[in-house]
């Protein structure tokens, strides 16, 4: 686990405007459809005749390591096409069309060097609003904005390559919600992070008016999400209210907490 630095280091400076003291954790709602989604890599199934159509604002997605959750992820962000069935978020099919993705969907990974390109934070943030079509000067202009709403504009000409972890996970989430997507998927963007760094990430997030959906095998992650699906093996094992769906899942993992699957070699 990294020892995080506090988020605020670099000297913080005040949030300016709708910034840090706003709380828009009730987003937008959304709609995601499955209809026999499934999908196969280097000839191993992953998904599996997933059937789902949900409205939501904060939508959670359980399951063990393994389980298919972080490859939904990339199929609901259009990263990835299915090999069968159909999926839409908000009515929009993101593998096929990606110029609505890059307005509708916003994904947040697990490892932020995989998700970062730029040398300094500006020109992190600024990069996905020229992809939208802004011209060099309004995206820098935009991207100066989003580090005041989140109270880093001291952050602007800083390194990323000097920030913790933590504070790359900002970064990428900066950037995402610069980009004013209606959804943003967060695959389990805590791993690894201290508690203080983890809270301080959640109520960065509680600023993203839009809906979201959160990838975890851990439950406390989740805690806020309305709705919930459980993968288990590459298929949908449930789906309903989120607290429902959080206590048959952790009754279902004490349970095999309880076995000896770690012996099972063809897990």
């Amino acid at each position: 686990m990294d020892r995080e630095r506090p988020m605020s280091d670099l000297r913080p400076q005040p949030a300016s405007g709708q910034a840090a003291g706003r709380d828009a954790s009730q987003g937008r709602p959304a709609r995601l459809e499955m209809s026999q989604l499934s999908l196969a890599i280097d000839g191993r199934r992953i998904l599996s005749g997933l059937d789902a159509a949900i409205d939501f604002t904060r939508l959670g997605v359980l399951g063990r390591n393994g389980s298919g959750k972080s490859t939904l992820a990339r199929v609901i962000a259009g990263l990835i096409a299915p090999d069968d069935g159909q999926i839409t978020l908000n009515g929009k099919d993101m593998a096929r069309d990606r110029r609505a993705a890059i307005l509708e969907v916003g994904i947040l990974f697990q490892n932020p060097d995989h998700q970062i390109i730029f040398p300094t934070v500006q020109e992190e943030l600024a990069f996905g609003l020229t992809q939208q079509g802004q011209g060099k000067r309004q995206a820098q202009e935009n991207a100066r904005a989003i580090l005041a709403r989140f109270g880093k504009s001291h952050w602007a000409e800083a390194a990323v390559s000097t920030l913790s972890h933590g504070q790359k996970h900002l970064v990428c989430l900066m950037a995402v919600v610069a980009m004013q997507p209606r959804v943003i998927v967060l695959d389990e963007p805590f791993a690894g992070l201290d508690i203080p760094t983890r809270m301080q990430l959640r109520r960065a997030l509680r600023q993203f008016p839009g809906a979201s959906i959160h990838i975890s095998h851990d439950p406390e992650d989740i805690a806020d999400c309305d709705t919930c699906l459980w993968l288990d093996e590459g298929t949908l094992l449930r789906a309903g209210p989120g607290p429902e769906v959080t206590a048959a899942y952790l009754a279902a993992m004490e349970e095999r907490g309880a076995g000896d699957d770690l012996s099972d070699l063809t897990r």
